[in-house]
């Protein structure tokens, strides 16, 4: 499938530098910043939610690429809208959309926006989704993305992350594909911002839209746990393998 036209000078403004021996098809990879979730920690991130608000209802996913972590999360909510930049030829697409565009899609009516977007891009995907939904926005982003004075604000100020869930195991995500055996030395978390009225009772303090950010640690095991067979069936593939059909 083609890619629709203007997409790729959307994202290359915002893509790691190109490496001399890349393929048409890795190049683009990169200026997706295609690294697919595994399911295991999407579901581990569905899993906090369910805590923090056990009837979620709807959620959109608008980095779904293969749907990786549309897949992870079915099982925390009522149904998915599922979005992308771009088409991976995967069938479970709604539509073809820049959640980031200038012109700014109309509101859609969902409870969760979770994702696990662009890294370059992460913050502008917190501020939109909290326009969006209407419970809250989950993000699963590298540990780094506390490392930055111009993000100080969107943890600690006006918008205020409610909770911080890092993983105590390696959370594998290659470039253009997922190996379910892969491993990394990369850290991740997942980062919860949730609206004032939205905040689990008790978890509150008098004056102020919610506590400081609560630390809910991802342990040792939950990769063992939360994998299931049909993952690796579904979505396991070499990294070097086809994803970009149509790509000329």
């Amino acid at each position: 499938m083609k890619r629709p036209r203007g997409h790729t000078a959307v994202m290359a403004d915002h893509a790691p530098a190109a490496v001399e021996a890349d393929t048409p098809q890795r190049r683009l990879q990169r200026q997706l910043q295609f690294f697919p979730t595994p399911p295991w920690a999407a579901r581990a991130g569905g899993e906090l939610i369910a805590i923090l608000d056990p009837s979620p209802g709807y959620a959109w996913e608008p980095a779904c690429g293969g749907g990786h972590m549309v897949h992870g999360l079915s099982d925390y909510f009522a149904g998915i809208r599922r979005t992308d930049i771009h088409d991976y030829g995967w069938d479970g697409l709604d539509k073809v959309q820049d959640f980031l565009a200038p012109e700014r899609v109309s509101h859609t009516e969902v409870d969760w926006v979770v994702t696990n977007p662009p890294f370059a891009q992460a913050a502008d995907f917190v501020r939109l989704g909290l326009e969006r939904a209407r419970r809250g926005v989950a993000l699963l982003c590298r540990l780094s993305f506390l490392e930055s004075a111009g993000r100080y604000e969107l943890f600690f100020g006006s918008t205020r992350l409610t909770v911080f869930a890092p993983f105590f195991e390696r959370v594998p995500m290659e470039l253009g594909g997922w190996d379910p055996k892969g491993s990394t030395a990369t850290a991740y978390a997942w980062f919860i911002w949730m609206h004032p009225d939205a905040v689990p009772p008790g978890y509150r303090i008098p004056g102020h839209a919610c506590a400081p950010p609560l630390i809910m640690p991802i342990a040792p095991g939950a990769r063992e746990r939360l994998t299931r067979p049909a993952d690796a069936r579904l979505f396991a593939r070499h990294i070097d393998a086809p994803l970009l059909e149509g790509l000329e």
